[in-house]
């Protein structure tokens, strides 16, 4: 199957960072906004998605207010690209061939900027992205280019490609 015929198939929507996404799965269980400071309310435990990126896409460079745990399922290979919290540049390759340097799964913690692209132009990844405490659109923040070029100037062909203007 194509990337095409993995969207129609799983039912992915557009992302609004890019690519295409569907949830998968929402908690039952919430967690009371009390207990969750940077957080504007209750949360689901975990929310789980499906989220594919063709090979001229990318997802642009965004952070979260929570954790998530990337899972590779299959395609190309997908780097991971993130600016964490003490100004470093860290690439991760998900992929299923561990002695390229791939692995089956990265965390990118709660506040770090990150993004991902596919490493073949041609091909496509689907991976699956969970989130804890829960997803929510509110603790969801794309990234300024200008802000970030201030903060990271040695990342600046990275994030000029990761961001719009």
């Amino acid at each position: 199957m194509n990337a095409d015929d993995w969207i129609a198939h799983l039912r992915l929507e557009p992302h609004p960072e890019g690519g295409y996404f569907r949830r998968i799965y929402t908690a039952a269980w919430h967690i009371p906004a009390d207990v969750l400071p940077d957080h504007d309310g209750a949360r689901p435990v975990v929310t789980a998605i499906y989220y594919l990126l063709k090979g001229e896409q990318h997802s642009r460079l965004h952070r979260l207010k929570s954790d998530e745990l990337w899972h590779f399922y299959l395609g190309s290979p997908l780097t991971v690209h993130m600016l964490d919290r003490g100004n470093q540049y860290v690439a991760w390759r998900l992929g299923a061939n561990p002695s390229a340097g791939q692995h089956l799964y990265h965390v990118t913690h709660a506040g770090c900027w990150f993004g991902a692209t596919v490493d073949d132009p041609n091909g496509f990844s689907l991976v699956g992205c969970t989130v804890a405490p829960g997803f929510d659109f509110a603790d969801f923040e794309l990234a300024d280019r200008q802000m970030l070029l201030q903060q990271y100037p040695q990342q600046a062909e990275l994030i000029e490609r990761l961001t719009s203007s």
